[in-house]
This record gives C-alpha cells, sequence and structure tokens, in this order.
C-alpha cells in the first residue's frame, strides 16, 4: 500500500496508523463544520440586527472554509446589497449559480443587479432562466418587461443623439436611468448633452456617480475636472484631476492637466493671501499674471478683474477703480461685488448718485447682504448731505485727501473769502457765509473722529443729523457754527 510505504510501517501496524489517521481527519472535518455553522449563525444574527459589516465578517470565514456551499455565497451576496455593494454582491451570486444553475432566488437578484446596471442582455436571460422553471413567477415576468422597455429606451436615446437632439436625449435617459441608475453609460451620454446645451453644472451631477460605479473611470474624473475649471473652480478641479492621477499616475491628459489647474492654482492663492496682507499692488500683480496663465476661460478674467477692482479701491486709486470695475460689470453685470466695490469708488469721487444707483443695483442680486444695505444706507445718507453742504466740495478736495492736503485748501480758500477782502456790505455779507462754510469744513475734516462721522453719513455739525444719529462725540459745534462768534477763532495767513 502507498499508505504502508510513506508510513513505512506493514500489517497490522500500517492498518492501525491508516484508521487512527482516517478518525483524526474526521475530527478535523467535524469539527470545521461545526466552526462554519458557527459563523454562519452569526452572520444570519448579526445581518437581522443590522451589523453588517460584523456579519460579513462571519460569511467571509464561512466562504473560504467551505467554497462549494451556495447558500453560503448567497448570503454573503445579501450582506453586500444590504451595503451598497452590488458590485461586490455579483460574484457571489454567480458563483451560487453555478454550484446550483437551479437557484432561482439568486438568478432573479442578479439578473436584477444586472439590470441595474444596464446590462439589458445579461439579465434578460437570467429573467428568462427563472420563467423558464417556473412560467407563472411574477417578479421574473414584471421585470422582464422592463428590461424590455430598458433595451427600447437606450436604443431611442443614442438614435436621438446622433441626430443631434440633446433635449429629447435628455428626456429618454431620465427614463433609463430610473430603471437602471447604475449605468454609468446612461449617465455619461446624459451629461455629454448637457455639455452640448450649455449646461456645465448638471453634467456635473451626472459624472459624480460615474466615478464609483466604475472601477477605474479615470476619463469622468479628467472631465470633471476640466468642467469645473471652466467654470472657475480651480480647487474643486485640483482635487479631481488628483483622483485620476490616483488611479495612474503617468496618464498622459491627467497630467498636463494637473500640471495648468496647479499652477494656476497657485496663483489665485497666492493672490489671495496678498490681499489678506493688504499688499494690494502685490495682488494687482498677481491677478494680471492669472490673466496671462489662462486667457482662454472668462471665469478667471472675470475673478481677476473683480479683485483688482477691490484692491484699487483699497489703495485709494479713485479712477482707476472705477474703470475697471465698470469693466467687470461689463463682463457679469450679476456681480454684487463689482457694484458695491465701484459704489464705493464713487462715494470716494463724491458722485453719491451713481453710489446710490450701484448699491440699489447690486442688492437686487443679493438681498441678504448686509455690506450693501449697510452701503446703500451710508450712500443715501451722503446724498442727502451733499445736497445741503459736502465738506469735500466745500475746499475742493477729494475723499480720500490727506490732513496736509486739506490744510492747505482751506488756506487758499480762506485767504480768498476772507471778509475783509471785500468793500461792500452785500459781498462782506457772502464772503462771511462762505468763510463759515470753508471754516467749518476744515474743522471737521481735519478731526479725525468728526471726519469719520461724515465719512459715515452724519454731520457732527448739523443738530437735525445728531438728534437722528444720537451723539456728535463729543463736540458741540452748532450747525450755524460761526468763526467770528465768541472771540474763540483766530484766522493767520502764513
Amino acid at each position: 500500500m502507498d499508505w504502508c510505504r510513506l508510513t513505512g510501517f506493514s500489517g497490522l501496524l500500517c492498518s492501525l496508523s491508516l484508521l487512527t489517521a482516517i478518525l483524526e481527519l474526521q475530527g478535523v472535518l467535524a469539527a470545521t463544520r461545526a466552526e462554519i455553522e458557527h459563523h454562519l449563525e452569526m452572520g444570519r444574527h448579526l445581518l437581522a440586527a443590522g451589523q453588517l459589516a460584523e456579519a460579513l465578517s462571519h460569511y467571509h470565514f464561512a466562504v473560504e472554509a467551505d467554497s462549494n456551499n451556495y447558500l453560503t455565497f448567497y448570503k454573503r451576496a445579501a450582506v453586500f446589497l444590504a451595503m451598497g455593494k452590488s458590485k461586490s454582491a455579483l460574484p457571489d451570486l454567480t458563483r451560487a449559480i453555478q454550484l446550483k444553475p437551479d437557484f432561482l432566488a439568486a438568478r432573479l437578484q442578479r439578473g436584477n443587479i444586472l439590470l441595474k446596471q444596464g446590462n439589458v442582455q445579461e439579465a434578460h436571460q437570467d429573467f428568462e432562466a427563472v420563467l423558464q422553471r417556473s412560467p407563472e413567477h411574477p417578479e421574473a415576468q414584471e421585470h422582464l418587461m422592463r428590461a424590455k422597455e430598458l433595451e427600447k429606451l437606450q436604443e431611442g436615446a443614442h438614435a436621438t443623439y446622433h441626430r443631434g437632439d440633446y433635449a429629447a436625449t435628455v428626456s429618454l435617459l431620465e427614463r433609463v436611468i430610473e430603471i437602471a441608475p447604475w449605468d454609468p453609460e446612461s449617465r455619461e451620454l446624459r451629461a455629454e448633452c448637457y455639455i452640448r446645451m450649455g449646461d456645465p453644472q448638471k453634467a456635473i451631477q451626472d459624472l459624480m456617480p460615474t466615478t464609483r460605479l466604475r472601477n477605474d473611470n479615470r476619463a469622468a474624473f479628467l472631465k470633471l475636472s476640466m468642467l469645473h475649471y471652466s467654470q472657475g473652480d480651480h480647487h474643486e478641479s485640483l482635487n479631481h484631476i488628483r483622483e485620476c492621477l490616483k488611479l495612474d499616475q503617468d496618464d498622459k491628459e491627467c497630467l498636463s492637466h494637473y500640471k495648468q489647474v496647479k499652477k494656476l492654482s497657485k496663483q489665485l492663492d497666492s493672490a489671495e493671501e496678498l490681499i489678506q496682507d493688504d499688499r494690494y499692488q502685490d495682488a494687482i500683480d498677481k491677478y494680471e499674471t492669472v490673466m496671462k496663465t489662462e486667457p482662454h476661460v472668462p471665469h478667471y478674467t472675470m475673478r481677476a478683474k473683480e479683485r483688482i477692482c477691490f484692491c484699487l479701491l483699497k489703495l485709494k486709486s479713485v479712477m482707476e477703480a472705477i474703470d475697471v470695475c465698470s469693466e467687470a460689470h461689463q463682463r457679469d453685470p450679476r456681480n454684487a461685488k463689482v457694484l458695491r466695490d465701484r459704489a464705493e469708488a464713487f462715494i470716494l469721487n463724491q458722485d453719491y448718485e451713481k453710489a446710490v444707483d450701484d448699491y440699489r443695483e447690486a442688492l437686487e442680486f443679493d438681498s441678504h447682504s448686509n455690506d450693501i444695505k449697510e452701503g446703500l444706507e451710508r450712500a443715501q445718507k451722503l446724498l442727502k448731505m451733499a445736497r445741503k453742504r459736502d465738506y469735500y466740495q466745500i475746499l475742493g478736495v477729494s475723499r480720500v485727501a490727506n490732513k496736509q492736503q486739506i490744510i492747505k485748501a482751506y488756506r487758499k480758500l480762506a485767504q480768498q473769502w476772507h471778509p475783509d477782502n471785500f468793500q461792500s456790505e452785500a459781498e462782506k455779507k457772502e464772503a462771511e457765509k462762505k468763510f463759515i462754510d470753508i471754516a467749518s469744513a476744515k474743522e471737521v475734516l481735519t478731526d479725525p473722529e468728526m471726519r469719520q462721522m461724515f465719512d459715515a453719513g452724519e454731520d457732527p455739525l448739523d443738530p437735525e443729523s445728531q438728534q437722528q444719529g444720537g451723539g456728535n462725540n463729543g463736540h458741540a459745534w452748532p450747525f450755524s457754527f460761526n468763526p467770528f462768534e465768541g472771540g474763540s477763532f483766530h484766522f493767520k495767513f502764513q
């Protein structure tokens, strides 16, 4: 005997040795069977309790211990399906069918998965197989009808797409995706229709699920990255192109696009950091570079113009700010931030009516912005004050003039309009009135607190304004402030 030769025993000893080995093997098999049943029982218990991950680990053990039990594969497939992992369930259902070809529940379940994946022919075969053994099976009949409907819809969608009727294709694909929600091809086709119809956001919504429905969908990640890039969302674009490179770091298309997105994204982030650091001129230079890096995507040019407008405003470059803001407004008429910044530039230019108009228009596009609401209120106050008297206009200085420039303008005008320079009583009264206005303007604009109040739309020398505004920061000047009364005013020419 081969066994005797292997063990070196002969005769009775050989027979006893063989019997011992068989008994030991039976013991091992018995223990393994008991262990398998334990894991199956634990799997059933945990599945019923909704502890899917724990149940799956027990079914993994049972499958590895006994790869010929069709029910074990079927039960593990049920756990995968409960976890939403249909792609993992499919091989287990196929194995269960291979082990037991007449297992109708597995065939029906597999056919249903294949139908949802859009694999009409394979699903059709499973439903037909069920009906051959059970002709009156209601679920199989229903699914077979849906499979036939899906096949016609798919054919119709491809036909209308090739005719260029994208709206009709989208309409057909809505029903296709309703029947086959796990079909990546239908979603990709509908995304392409949306792109051709000029609706990239809906295309993005359709492409997102396809990255999970295919094991290696680099094409979807690349297209998503390019769509986000074209919409000016450089951070999302960078995230998606990185996912493509995770799948294949040497993918030429993804690598090329990644370099472009990364370069532009770095420039945009750097520009915003410069703004945060109040380095506005450097930020302007950086945004100029952005427009050179990507001159073909309007969103980035618009973004650059919007931020340059903001920086010029911060730098008090009033006329340049108005020009750039106006250009940005032409590119994007509904951009509330551009209108807000141009309104502020108009205020600095003492053009209050235009500032009010811009703030009102901005509020139409962003009705919840407190900045815009407060800005409109301030612009309206400034317009109202300007119709009474505007201290900047009285002195002929800009709203960004410094104290030295204000005093210089005041001295020039005070010398010009001093009443002693006039002979007739009428001329003296007119000069005195102008001189009072000039002196009032100097008092307000050279006092930091009073100037801040005036810039906020409150006249610190106007009693009516003080009653509405609630105080004058300790200043008690009357609106009819007269430097010739009380002996406290001394005018000197230098």
